[in-house]
Protein backbone atom coordinates (compact mmCIF):
# COMPACT_ATOMS: atom_id res chain seq x y z
CA UNK A 1 0.00 0.00 0.00
CA UNK A 2 1.11 3.84 -0.40
CA UNK A 3 1.64 5.72 2.56
CA UNK A 4 -1.06 7.29 4.59
CA UNK A 5 -0.95 9.48 7.29
CA UNK A 6 -1.09 7.83 11.00
CA UNK A 7 -4.52 9.24 11.89
CA UNK A 8 -5.92 7.87 8.30
CA UNK A 9 -4.90 4.25 8.61
CA UNK A 10 -6.23 4.02 12.14
CA UNK A 11 -9.41 5.58 11.44
CA UNK A 12 -9.84 2.62 8.55
CA UNK A 13 -8.50 -0.15 10.57
CA UNK A 14 -10.83 -3.07 10.89
CA UNK A 15 -9.95 -4.00 14.73
CA UNK A 16 -10.63 -7.48 13.71
CA UNK A 17 -7.66 -7.70 11.45
CA UNK A 18 -5.49 -6.88 14.42
CA UNK A 19 -2.41 -7.00 14.68
CA UNK A 20 -1.18 -5.35 11.71
CA UNK A 21 2.85 -4.48 11.30
CA UNK A 22 3.44 -0.70 10.31
CA UNK A 23 6.60 0.69 9.35
CA UNK A 24 7.10 4.73 9.66
CA UNK A 25 7.62 6.27 6.19
CA UNK A 26 8.23 9.89 7.18
CA UNK A 27 7.14 12.92 9.18
CA UNK A 28 8.28 14.93 12.49
CA UNK A 29 9.48 11.80 14.33
CA UNK A 30 12.10 10.78 12.25
CA UNK A 31 16.06 9.99 12.52
CA UNK A 32 16.05 8.86 16.19
CA UNK A 33 14.75 11.85 17.45
CA UNK A 34 13.05 11.16 21.64
CA UNK A 35 9.31 11.70 22.12
CA UNK A 36 7.56 10.91 25.24
CA UNK A 37 4.13 8.93 24.64
CA UNK A 38 2.21 8.55 27.09
CA UNK A 39 5.11 9.05 29.70
CA UNK A 40 7.21 6.68 28.16
CA UNK A 41 10.00 7.88 26.40
CA UNK A 42 10.01 6.82 22.77
CA UNK A 43 12.36 7.03 19.73
CA UNK A 44 10.70 6.84 16.31
CA UNK A 45 12.81 6.73 13.31
CA UNK A 46 11.91 6.09 9.69
CA UNK A 47 12.13 2.87 8.67
CA UNK A 48 11.47 1.75 12.52
CA UNK A 49 8.09 -0.92 12.69
CA UNK A 50 5.27 -0.97 14.71
CA UNK A 51 2.70 -4.26 15.61
CA UNK A 52 -0.16 -2.67 16.56
CA UNK A 53 -2.31 -4.80 18.64
CA UNK A 54 -5.32 -2.80 20.12
CA UNK A 55 -7.12 -0.22 18.56
CA UNK A 56 -9.10 2.02 21.43
CA UNK A 57 -11.73 4.94 21.21
CA UNK A 58 -10.06 7.90 23.25
CA UNK A 59 -12.45 10.75 22.67
CA UNK A 60 -14.42 11.99 19.35
CA UNK A 61 -13.45 15.87 18.46
CA UNK A 62 -16.71 17.86 17.15
CA UNK A 63 -16.63 20.96 15.32
CA UNK A 64 -19.49 23.30 14.43
CA UNK A 65 -19.00 24.02 10.98
CA UNK A 66 -20.84 27.18 11.07
CA UNK A 67 -19.26 28.16 13.88
CA UNK A 68 -15.95 26.84 14.06
CA UNK A 69 -16.08 25.92 17.97
CA UNK A 70 -14.73 22.45 18.65
CA UNK A 71 -15.76 20.35 21.62
CA UNK A 72 -14.78 16.77 22.76
CA UNK A 73 -17.42 14.44 22.61
CA UNK A 74 -16.43 11.11 25.20
CA UNK A 75 -16.75 7.63 24.13
CA UNK A 76 -19.96 7.08 26.04
CA UNK A 77 -22.13 9.61 24.44
CA UNK A 78 -25.78 9.01 24.24
CA UNK A 79 -26.82 11.04 21.19
CA UNK A 80 -27.87 9.97 17.82
CA UNK A 81 -26.43 11.20 14.41
CA UNK A 82 -28.02 11.82 11.32
CA UNK A 83 -26.05 12.00 7.60
CA UNK A 84 -26.85 16.02 6.99
CA UNK A 85 -28.41 17.18 3.82
CA UNK A 86 -27.25 18.69 1.07
CA UNK A 87 -24.86 21.93 2.25
CA UNK A 88 -27.10 24.19 0.49
CA UNK A 89 -29.90 24.25 3.38
CA UNK A 90 -30.28 27.55 5.38
CA UNK A 91 -27.44 27.12 8.12
CA UNK A 92 -30.28 27.97 10.80
CA UNK A 93 -32.70 25.72 9.82
CA UNK A 94 -33.92 23.25 12.49
CA UNK A 95 -34.05 20.32 10.69
CA UNK A 96 -35.80 20.52 7.39
CA UNK A 97 -38.57 17.12 6.68
CA UNK A 98 -36.11 15.45 4.96
CA UNK A 99 -35.45 11.48 4.38
CA UNK A 100 -33.29 11.12 7.19
CA UNK A 101 -35.35 13.02 9.84
CA UNK A 102 -37.32 9.78 9.15
CA UNK A 103 -35.11 7.40 9.69
CA UNK A 104 -33.58 5.86 13.04
CA UNK A 105 -30.28 7.77 14.27
CA UNK A 106 -26.56 6.28 14.38
CA UNK A 107 -25.02 5.85 17.61
CA UNK A 108 -21.73 7.61 17.83
CA UNK A 109 -19.78 4.42 17.34
CA UNK A 110 -22.06 3.62 14.37
CA UNK A 111 -21.41 7.34 12.93
CA UNK A 112 -17.85 6.63 12.57
CA UNK A 113 -17.84 3.34 11.54
CA UNK A 114 -19.98 4.60 8.63
CA UNK A 115 -17.42 7.03 7.42
CA UNK A 116 -14.96 4.61 6.56
CA UNK A 117 -12.05 6.91 7.57
CA UNK A 118 -13.40 10.44 6.18
CA UNK A 119 -14.80 12.99 7.89
CA UNK A 120 -18.85 13.22 7.22
CA UNK A 121 -21.01 16.07 7.87
CA UNK A 122 -23.64 15.01 10.63
CA UNK A 123 -26.28 16.64 12.57
CA UNK A 124 -27.10 16.02 15.88
CA UNK A 125 -29.91 18.29 17.50
CA UNK A 126 -28.59 17.56 21.22
CA UNK A 127 -25.25 19.10 20.22
CA UNK A 128 -26.12 21.83 17.79
CA UNK A 129 -28.58 22.80 15.12
CA UNK A 130 -25.67 23.26 13.03
CA UNK A 131 -23.84 20.40 10.61
CA UNK A 132 -21.55 19.24 12.79
CA UNK A 133 -17.46 17.36 11.50
CA UNK A 134 -16.61 14.22 13.74
CA UNK A 135 -12.78 13.98 13.91
CA UNK A 136 -11.94 10.47 15.89
CA UNK A 137 -8.89 10.39 18.06
CA UNK A 138 -7.70 7.09 18.93
CA UNK A 139 -5.16 5.04 21.63
CA UNK A 140 -3.06 2.80 19.66
CA UNK A 141 -1.58 0.01 21.68
CA UNK A 142 1.89 -1.12 19.60
CA UNK A 143 4.83 -3.16 19.91
CA UNK A 144 8.11 -1.90 18.99
CA UNK A 145 11.69 -3.90 18.58
CA UNK A 146 13.92 -3.49 21.97
CA UNK A 147 11.28 -2.47 24.32
CA UNK A 148 9.83 -3.95 27.13
CA UNK A 149 6.22 -2.38 27.84
CA UNK A 150 3.84 -1.94 25.16
CA UNK A 151 3.83 1.72 23.92
CA UNK A 152 0.50 3.71 23.18
CA UNK A 153 0.41 6.21 20.72
CA UNK A 154 -2.28 8.60 19.84
CA UNK A 155 -3.72 8.29 16.20
CA UNK A 156 -2.98 12.13 15.61
CA UNK A 157 0.79 11.84 15.74
CA UNK A 158 2.00 13.10 12.65
CA UNK A 159 3.73 10.59 11.02
CA UNK A 160 3.23 8.55 7.89
CA UNK A 161 2.84 5.03 7.82
CA UNK A 162 2.46 2.09 5.61
CA UNK A 163 1.14 -1.85 6.42
CA UNK A 164 3.99 -3.72 5.58
CA UNK A 165 2.03 -7.16 7.66
CA UNK A 166 1.94 -9.73 4.77
CA UNK A 167 5.87 -9.04 4.04
CA UNK A 168 6.89 -9.16 7.27
CA UNK A 169 5.33 -12.08 8.82
CA UNK A 170 8.11 -13.90 10.05
CA UNK A 171 9.88 -10.71 12.10
CA UNK A 172 10.11 -11.06 15.48
CA UNK A 173 9.81 -8.29 17.86
CA UNK A 174 12.78 -8.68 20.33
CA UNK A 175 11.18 -8.05 24.24
CA UNK A 176 14.02 -7.09 26.21
CA UNK A 177 14.37 -9.08 29.77
CA UNK A 178 15.20 -7.94 33.34
CA UNK A 179 18.09 -10.65 35.09
CA UNK A 180 15.95 -11.08 37.55
CA UNK A 181 12.48 -12.00 35.13
CA UNK A 182 14.95 -14.72 34.04
CA UNK A 183 14.69 -16.75 37.41
CA UNK A 184 11.39 -17.80 36.52
CA UNK A 185 12.12 -18.77 32.89
CA UNK A 186 14.55 -21.47 33.20
CA UNK A 187 12.95 -23.34 29.97
CA UNK A 188 14.61 -20.99 28.18
CA UNK A 189 18.17 -21.68 29.57
CA UNK A 190 20.90 -21.91 29.02
CA UNK A 191 20.71 -19.09 26.10
CA UNK A 192 22.78 -16.37 24.99
CA UNK A 193 21.98 -12.60 25.62
CA UNK A 194 23.04 -8.64 24.88
CA UNK A 195 23.05 -6.25 27.47
CA UNK A 196 20.88 -3.44 26.62
CA UNK A 197 20.93 -1.53 30.04
CA UNK A 198 23.68 -2.30 32.79
CA UNK A 199 22.79 -2.32 36.90
CA UNK A 200 21.82 1.01 37.93
CA UNK A 201 23.14 2.03 41.81
CA UNK A 202 26.08 2.10 43.19
CA UNK A 203 27.95 -0.96 42.74
CA UNK A 204 28.38 -4.05 45.17
CA UNK A 205 31.14 -6.20 43.73
CA UNK A 206 34.33 -5.16 44.00
CA UNK A 207 35.18 -7.65 40.98
CA UNK A 208 36.43 -7.27 37.37
CA UNK A 209 33.24 -9.52 36.07
CA UNK A 210 30.83 -7.01 37.42
CA UNK A 211 32.32 -3.57 36.09
CA UNK A 212 32.02 -5.19 32.41
CA UNK A 213 28.48 -5.75 32.41
CA UNK A 214 27.68 -2.86 30.47
CA UNK A 215 25.72 -1.70 27.54
CA UNK A 216 26.31 -4.27 24.52
CA UNK A 217 28.31 -6.72 26.49
CA UNK A 218 27.45 -10.46 25.07
CA UNK A 219 26.52 -12.77 27.83
CA UNK A 220 25.74 -16.67 28.37
CA UNK A 221 23.71 -17.51 30.97
CA UNK A 222 23.42 -21.28 31.83
CA UNK A 223 21.26 -21.73 34.34
CA UNK A 224 20.47 -20.86 38.09
CA UNK A 225 22.01 -21.53 40.70
CA UNK A 226 20.48 -22.05 44.29
CA UNK A 227 24.08 -22.34 46.45
CA UNK A 228 23.78 -20.97 49.76
CA UNK A 229 26.71 -18.03 50.70
CA UNK A 230 27.71 -16.74 54.11
CA UNK A 231 28.09 -13.15 54.99
CA UNK A 232 32.17 -12.52 56.27
CA UNK A 233 33.97 -9.67 57.13
CA UNK A 234 37.66 -9.72 58.25
CA UNK A 235 38.20 -8.37 61.56
CA UNK A 236 40.90 -6.45 61.09
CA UNK A 237 40.26 -4.60 58.32
CA UNK A 238 37.12 -3.11 56.32
CA UNK A 239 37.14 -5.66 53.67
CA UNK A 240 34.11 -7.89 53.22
CA UNK A 241 32.93 -10.70 51.58
CA UNK A 242 30.63 -13.17 50.53
CA UNK A 243 31.51 -16.88 50.69
CA UNK A 244 29.88 -19.43 48.61
CA UNK A 245 28.66 -22.99 49.68
CA UNK A 246 31.15 -24.46 47.42
CA UNK A 247 33.93 -23.03 49.01
CA UNK A 248 36.75 -25.38 49.71
CA UNK A 249 39.00 -23.72 52.21
CA UNK A 250 39.18 -25.00 55.70
CA UNK A 251 38.91 -23.09 59.17
CA UNK A 252 39.45 -23.23 63.12
CA UNK A 253 37.45 -21.95 65.54
CA UNK A 254 38.82 -18.34 66.62
CA UNK A 255 38.37 -16.86 70.27
CA UNK A 256 35.74 -13.77 69.98
CA UNK A 257 37.17 -10.90 71.49
CA UNK A 258 35.13 -8.05 73.86
CA UNK A 259 35.81 -4.55 74.58
CA UNK A 260 33.98 -4.39 77.73
CA UNK A 261 30.93 -5.58 79.47
CA UNK A 262 28.57 -4.41 77.27
CA UNK A 263 30.02 -6.49 73.75
CA UNK A 264 30.27 -9.44 75.97
CA UNK A 265 26.60 -9.17 77.72
CA UNK A 266 25.85 -9.17 73.12
CA UNK A 267 27.68 -12.27 72.29
CA UNK A 268 25.99 -14.18 75.10
CA UNK A 269 23.83 -16.62 73.36
CA UNK A 270 20.43 -17.14 75.24
CA UNK A 271 20.45 -20.58 77.52
CA UNK A 272 24.40 -20.57 76.58
CA UNK A 273 27.15 -20.00 78.66
CA UNK A 274 29.81 -18.08 77.45
CA UNK A 275 33.72 -18.64 79.24
CA UNK A 276 36.24 -16.38 78.40
CA UNK A 277 39.26 -14.98 79.74
CA UNK A 278 40.04 -11.23 81.18
CA UNK A 279 42.76 -9.99 78.97
CA UNK A 280 42.95 -6.57 80.46
CA UNK A 281 42.71 -5.26 84.12
CA UNK A 282 40.01 -3.58 85.33
CA UNK A 283 39.25 -1.21 88.41
CA UNK A 284 36.17 -2.41 90.53
CA UNK A 285 33.54 0.15 92.07
CA UNK A 286 33.96 -0.36 95.52
CA UNK A 287 32.28 -3.46 97.27
CA UNK A 288 29.66 -3.54 95.32
CA UNK A 289 32.26 -4.52 91.82
CA UNK A 290 35.37 -6.10 92.81
CA UNK A 291 38.46 -5.72 90.49
CA UNK A 292 39.41 -8.36 87.28
CA UNK A 293 42.81 -9.01 86.96
CA UNK A 294 44.30 -10.23 83.32
CA UNK A 295 43.84 -14.12 83.47
CA UNK A 296 40.70 -14.27 85.30
CA UNK A 297 38.23 -16.81 84.18
CA UNK A 298 34.67 -15.49 83.86
CA UNK A 299 31.51 -17.60 83.27
CA UNK A 300 28.78 -15.52 81.58
CA UNK A 301 25.66 -16.96 82.23
CA UNK A 302 22.76 -14.57 81.88
CA UNK A 303 21.44 -10.59 82.29
CA UNK A 304 19.67 -9.45 85.52
CA UNK A 305 17.92 -6.35 86.86
CA UNK A 306 19.45 -5.18 89.25
CA UNK A 307 17.73 -2.09 91.42
CA UNK A 308 16.87 -0.89 87.76
CA UNK A 309 19.43 -1.65 86.28
CA UNK A 310 20.76 -4.08 84.10
CA UNK A 311 23.98 -6.28 84.86
CA UNK A 312 25.86 -9.54 83.83
CA UNK A 313 25.60 -12.22 85.73
CA UNK A 314 29.05 -13.88 85.56
CA UNK A 315 30.76 -17.23 88.26
CA UNK A 316 34.86 -16.34 88.34
CA UNK A 317 36.64 -19.16 88.59
CA UNK A 318 40.24 -19.69 89.80
CA UNK A 319 42.80 -22.53 90.09
CA UNK A 320 44.06 -24.26 93.34
CA UNK A 321 47.34 -25.59 94.15
CA UNK A 322 46.81 -28.89 92.63
CA UNK A 323 45.24 -27.65 89.99
CA UNK A 324 41.44 -27.87 89.93
CA UNK A 325 39.17 -25.42 89.57
CA UNK A 326 37.51 -23.91 92.74
CA UNK A 327 33.67 -23.34 92.56
CA UNK A 328 34.14 -19.81 92.11
CA UNK A 329 32.49 -16.82 92.65
CA UNK A 330 29.73 -14.72 91.65
CA UNK A 331 29.56 -11.27 89.77
CA UNK A 332 27.58 -8.72 89.09
CA UNK A 333 28.85 -6.54 86.50
CA UNK A 334 27.52 -3.57 85.09
CA UNK A 335 26.95 -3.03 81.31
CA UNK A 336 29.01 0.12 81.31
CA UNK A 337 32.10 -1.72 82.74
CA UNK A 338 35.31 -1.57 80.03
CA UNK A 339 38.39 -3.98 80.30
CA UNK A 340 39.02 -6.65 78.08
CA UNK A 341 37.68 -10.42 77.05
CA UNK A 342 38.95 -13.34 75.13
CA UNK A 343 36.64 -16.26 74.50
CA UNK A 344 38.12 -19.99 75.38
CA UNK A 345 38.16 -22.12 72.69
CA UNK A 346 39.43 -25.63 73.28
CA UNK A 347 38.13 -26.67 70.23
CA UNK A 348 41.25 -27.05 67.21
CA UNK A 349 39.42 -28.98 64.73
CA UNK A 350 40.06 -27.65 60.79
CA UNK A 351 36.07 -27.34 59.45
CA UNK A 352 34.60 -27.01 56.25
CA UNK A 353 32.45 -24.08 55.71
CA UNK A 354 29.38 -26.43 55.69
CA UNK A 355 30.44 -28.07 59.06
CA UNK A 356 30.45 -24.88 60.83
CA UNK A 357 27.31 -24.10 60.14
CA UNK A 358 25.80 -27.39 60.55
CA UNK A 359 27.38 -27.15 64.25
CA UNK A 360 27.51 -23.55 65.36
CA UNK A 361 25.32 -20.28 65.52
CA UNK A 362 25.89 -17.55 63.34
CA UNK A 363 27.92 -15.21 63.86
CA UNK A 364 31.21 -16.94 64.64
CA UNK A 365 34.75 -15.80 64.44
CA UNK A 366 37.47 -18.33 62.34
CA UNK A 367 40.49 -18.59 60.86
CA UNK A 368 41.15 -19.78 57.36
CA UNK A 369 43.83 -22.59 58.32
CA UNK A 370 43.90 -24.31 54.70
CA UNK A 371 42.79 -22.07 51.48
CA UNK A 372 40.89 -23.06 48.74
CA UNK A 373 42.71 -25.00 46.25
CA UNK A 374 40.28 -23.93 43.04
CA UNK A 375 41.74 -20.32 43.87
CA UNK A 376 44.75 -19.17 42.40
CA UNK A 377 45.22 -16.96 45.48
CA UNK A 378 42.75 -16.88 48.51
CA UNK A 379 42.50 -13.83 49.84
CA UNK A 380 40.78 -14.96 53.16
CA UNK A 381 44.40 -16.83 54.06
CA UNK A 382 45.69 -13.28 54.57
CA UNK A 383 43.41 -12.60 57.29
CA UNK A 384 43.90 -13.76 60.98
CA UNK A 385 40.57 -13.27 62.16
CA UNK A 386 37.10 -13.76 60.11
CA UNK A 387 33.48 -13.01 61.33
CA UNK A 388 31.11 -15.12 59.74
CA UNK A 389 28.08 -13.13 60.39
CA UNK A 390 25.16 -14.74 58.47
CA UNK A 391 23.86 -17.42 55.78
CA UNK A 392 22.72 -16.18 52.69
CA UNK A 393 19.76 -18.31 50.59
CA UNK A 394 19.66 -16.46 47.33
CA UNK A 395 19.27 -17.40 43.76
CA UNK A 396 22.01 -16.78 41.06
CA UNK A 397 22.29 -17.14 37.72
CA UNK A 398 25.35 -18.85 36.48
CA UNK A 399 27.15 -16.78 33.40
CA UNK A 400 30.23 -15.95 31.06
CA UNK A 401 31.29 -13.52 28.66
CA UNK A 402 30.73 -14.73 24.97
CA UNK A 403 34.60 -14.22 24.62
CA UNK A 404 35.36 -16.33 27.94
CA UNK A 405 32.87 -19.24 27.89
CA UNK A 406 35.24 -21.10 30.66
CA UNK A 407 35.36 -18.37 33.12
CA UNK A 408 31.77 -18.90 34.84
CA UNK A 409 30.48 -16.40 37.34
CA UNK A 410 27.25 -16.00 39.81
CA UNK A 411 25.26 -13.08 39.21
CA UNK A 412 22.42 -12.13 42.02
CA UNK A 413 19.59 -10.67 39.88
CA UNK A 414 17.42 -9.12 43.23
CA UNK A 415 20.47 -7.36 44.12
CA UNK A 416 22.16 -6.82 40.71
CA UNK A 417 19.56 -6.85 38.06
CA UNK A 418 19.70 -4.95 34.24
CA UNK A 419 18.17 -5.41 31.10
CA UNK A 420 18.81 -7.75 27.91
CA UNK A 421 17.59 -9.18 24.93
CA UNK A 422 17.68 -13.25 24.17
CA UNK A 423 19.13 -13.40 21.07
CA UNK A 424 19.15 -16.61 19.27
CA UNK A 425 22.78 -17.90 19.03
CA UNK A 426 23.84 -21.17 20.41
CA UNK A 427 24.90 -21.86 23.56
CA UNK A 428 27.84 -24.24 24.45
CA UNK A 429 26.48 -27.72 26.48
CA UNK A 430 29.58 -27.38 29.01
CA UNK A 431 28.93 -25.58 31.88
CA UNK A 432 31.74 -23.22 32.92
CA UNK A 433 34.02 -23.13 35.98
CA UNK A 434 32.25 -21.52 38.65
CA UNK A 435 35.48 -21.26 41.50
CA UNK A 436 35.78 -17.41 40.65
CA UNK A 437 32.61 -16.81 42.80
CA UNK A 438 34.03 -18.94 45.93
CA UNK A 439 34.86 -15.72 47.07
CA UNK A 440 33.18 -12.34 46.39
CA UNK A 441 34.11 -9.13 48.04
CA UNK A 442 31.62 -6.61 48.43
CA UNK A 443 31.73 -3.10 48.79
CA UNK A 444 30.97 -1.70 52.48
CA UNK A 445 28.46 0.47 51.57
CA UNK A 446 26.38 -2.94 50.69
CA UNK A 447 27.58 -4.85 53.37
CA UNK A 448 26.18 -2.73 55.77
CA UNK A 449 22.53 -2.29 53.89
CA UNK A 450 22.85 -6.29 52.99
CA UNK A 451 23.52 -6.94 56.83
CA UNK A 452 20.91 -4.31 58.11
CA UNK A 453 18.07 -6.40 55.96
CA UNK A 454 19.16 -10.09 57.19
CA UNK A 455 17.11 -11.07 60.00
CA UNK A 456 19.99 -13.65 60.54
CA UNK A 457 23.04 -10.52 60.35
CA UNK A 458 24.33 -8.93 63.58
CA UNK A 459 24.47 -4.99 63.81
CA UNK A 460 27.18 -3.29 65.45
CA UNK A 461 26.51 -3.03 69.01
CA UNK A 462 25.05 -0.48 70.55
CA UNK A 463 26.75 2.70 71.71
CA UNK A 464 27.44 2.13 75.62
CA UNK A 465 25.99 3.72 78.40
CA UNK A 466 27.13 6.91 80.12
CA UNK A 467 30.71 6.50 82.37
CA UNK A 468 29.49 6.26 85.98
CA UNK A 469 30.83 9.06 88.37
CA UNK A 470 34.29 9.02 89.11
CA UNK A 471 35.61 6.97 91.84
CA UNK A 472 37.31 8.56 94.42
CA UNK A 473 40.98 8.45 95.28
CA UNK A 474 39.76 5.89 98.60
CA UNK A 475 37.74 4.25 96.36
CA UNK A 476 40.97 3.39 94.37
CA UNK A 477 43.01 3.01 97.66
CA UNK A 478 40.60 -0.18 98.16
CA UNK A 479 40.69 -1.38 94.82
CA UNK A 480 44.41 -1.46 95.22
CA UNK A 481 44.24 -3.49 98.00
CA UNK A 482 41.81 -6.16 96.84
CA UNK A 483 43.77 -6.70 94.00
CA UNK A 484 46.01 -9.19 96.34
CA UNK A 485 42.94 -11.25 97.34
CA UNK A 486 39.57 -12.19 96.00
CA UNK A 487 36.49 -10.14 97.41
CA UNK A 488 33.74 -11.79 98.80
CA UNK A 489 31.25 -12.17 96.32
CA UNK A 490 28.33 -10.01 96.08
CA UNK A 491 24.63 -10.48 97.54
CA UNK A 492 22.21 -11.49 94.75
CA UNK A 493 19.90 -8.55 93.58
CA UNK A 494 16.64 -10.60 95.30
CA UNK A 495 18.52 -11.57 98.37
CA UNK A 496 16.93 -9.55 101.47
CA UNK A 497 21.05 -8.86 102.79
CA UNK A 498 21.60 -6.60 99.60
CA UNK A 499 22.42 -2.92 100.41
CA UNK A 500 24.12 -0.21 98.88
CA UNK A 501 27.93 0.68 99.05
CA UNK A 502 28.64 3.31 101.63
CA UNK A 503 28.69 7.20 100.70
CA UNK A 504 32.23 8.59 100.01
CA UNK A 505 33.98 10.89 101.81
CA UNK A 506 33.43 14.46 100.92
CA UNK A 507 36.89 14.76 99.73
CA UNK A 508 36.86 12.11 97.43
CA UNK A 509 33.43 13.42 96.07
CA UNK A 510 35.49 16.65 94.98
CA UNK A 511 37.86 14.89 92.92
CA UNK A 512 37.60 14.98 88.77
CA UNK A 513 36.81 11.82 86.70
CA UNK A 514 40.12 9.25 85.90
CA UNK A 515 40.55 9.35 81.64
CA UNK A 516 41.49 6.25 81.31
CA UNK A 517 43.11 4.59 78.43
CA UNK A 518 40.91 2.90 75.21
CA UNK A 519 41.90 -0.76 75.78
CA UNK A 520 42.92 -2.68 72.79
CA UNK A 521 40.93 -5.35 72.20
CA UNK A 522 43.25 -7.32 69.75
CA UNK A 523 45.72 -7.78 72.19
CA UNK A 524 45.44 -10.50 74.76
CA UNK A 525 48.43 -9.23 76.48
CA UNK A 526 47.97 -7.53 79.54
CA UNK A 527 48.96 -3.92 79.45
CA UNK A 528 49.72 -1.55 81.97
CA UNK A 529 47.62 1.40 82.87
CA UNK A 530 49.10 5.28 82.66
CA UNK A 531 49.20 7.11 85.39
CA UNK A 532 45.60 8.87 85.43
CA UNK A 533 45.86 13.05 84.81
CA UNK A 534 44.01 15.36 86.99
CA UNK A 535 43.51 18.69 86.99
CA UNK A 536 42.68 21.07 90.16
CA UNK A 537 39.63 21.16 90.89
CA UNK A 538 37.70 24.55 91.70
CA UNK A 539 38.60 26.40 94.98
CA UNK A 540 41.15 23.69 96.04
CA UNK A 541 44.48 25.08 95.48
CA UNK A 542 46.23 21.45 97.14
CA UNK A 543 45.44 18.72 95.14
CA UNK A 544 48.65 17.45 93.60
CA UNK A 545 50.08 15.27 91.12
CA UNK A 546 48.46 12.18 90.31
CA UNK A 547 51.54 10.28 90.00
CA UNK A 548 52.18 11.18 94.24
CA UNK A 549 48.88 9.99 95.21
CA UNK A 550 47.48 7.79 92.79
CA UNK A 551 49.76 4.47 92.58
CA UNK A 552 48.77 1.26 91.49
CA UNK A 553 50.28 -2.41 91.89
CA UNK A 554 52.85 -2.83 89.45
CA UNK A 555 52.46 -6.42 87.04
CA UNK A 556 55.36 -6.65 85.85
CA UNK A 557 57.11 -9.00 88.39
CA UNK A 558 54.20 -11.21 87.17
CA UNK A 559 53.90 -10.51 83.98
CA UNK A 560 55.48 -13.95 82.16
CA UNK A 561 53.76 -15.83 84.22
CA UNK A 562 50.14 -14.27 83.30
CA UNK A 563 51.19 -14.85 79.63
CA UNK A 564 52.11 -18.61 80.03
CA UNK A 565 49.24 -18.77 81.71
CA UNK A 566 47.03 -17.06 79.16
CA UNK A 567 48.72 -19.06 76.41
CA UNK A 568 48.03 -22.10 77.88
CA UNK A 569 44.17 -21.42 77.72
CA UNK A 570 43.84 -20.39 74.53
CA UNK A 571 44.31 -22.43 71.20
CA UNK A 572 46.39 -19.88 69.45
Amino acid sequence: MEPVSFQEYICSLDPSTLPRILRICSGVYFQGSVYEISGIECCLSTGDLLKVTAVTLQKVICEDVQTGQKSDLPPTFQGLFQPSPAPSLHPTSQGPPVQGNRQKGLTLHQALGQSGGQTQPLLCPSISPHTLLLSPVYEVQAIMHLRREQVKIPSTLEVDVEDVTEECQDVHFARPLLLSELLGMEELLPAQAEILEGPHGAAIFQSSWASRLQKGQRLQIHGCSHTWRVLASARSSTRRFLLSGSYQGRFRLKPRQFAGVQELAAGLQPGQRLHVVVTQDCEGRGDDVPPLSVGDRLEAQRLLQNAGSTRLLCRRHSEREDGEDEEGEELLLPLDLGGGFVEEVGDSKKYRLEELLEQLALPCDVRVVATDPALERDVLGSFSSLRLEARISQPFLLSSFCEEPDEGFEIPPQWLDLSLVLTEEPVGTQSPSTHRSHVEELTEAFYYQLLAQLPGGSAPPPPRPPKPKAQTHTGRKNQAHHKGRRPAAPQHPDSPQAHPAPSLPLKAKQLPPIQQSTPNKYSPCPRRLPAPQTHDAPGNTDVKSSSDEHNYEAIESSIQKTIRKVQTILPF
